[in-house]
């Protein structure tokens, strides 16, 4: 066995996400149509599988959100998993102007508060299930209530501070 020496967490932030940024996520948008007009954000804090029964996936969200008050009372969140190609699509509805987060988006709806993004490989209609205070995020528990996927389509990885595609390992092609 080798033993690690691995300095102390300074307590830097900086240094903490530069850290975290080495562990690889999917990157998916939360949206909901609340008072007549779609609402939404992206994250790449987000799990899946959390529980299966009931089906919960979870996501933080920083107690800072501005839109998370908004998502969080609509009656379905749709949580979309963006695909591969679509890092400006996120950098997009992520930004501070909210009038132009959806300009020339195509969005899908299925009769509920959720909305989806077209063309892309996972959608998931969820309802707020729980919420937990963690530090400066909240962990929002969602139950999943309606789903689709389109299995050709692969997902946007979000990677060292940038969006990335996936990719089979060498020994694993073939």
């Amino acid at each position: 066995m080798i033993r690690a020496e691995l300095p102390p967490y300074s307590s830097d932030t900086n240094e903490l996400r530069q850290a975290f940024s080495h562990f690889p996520s999917g990157v998916v948008a939360l949206l909901a149509e609340v008072d007549g007009e779609t609402h939404g954000m992206v994250a790449s804090a987000f799990t899946v599988g959390v529980s299966m029964d009931p089906p919960l996936v979870s996501c933080a969200v920083q107690r800072s959100s501005t839109t998370w008050p908004l998502l969080r009372g609509a009656e379905r969140i749709g949580v979309t998993a963006l695909a591969e190609g679509q890092g400006g699509l996120a950098r997009q509805i992520s930004g501070k102007d909210r009038f132009r987060r959806f300009e020339g988006v195509q969005l899908r709806e299925t009769g509920s508060t959720a909305r989806f993004i077209d063309g892309t490989p996972l959608w998931l209609e969820c309802r707020l299930y729980a919420e937990h205070e963690a530090g400066d995020h909240t962990i929002a528990l969602l139950e999943v209530t309606a789903l689709g996927v389109l299995p050709d389509l692969e997902p946007l990885v979000f990677h060292r501070s940038d969006f990335r595609s996936l990719q089979l390992a060498p020994n694993d092609l073939g």
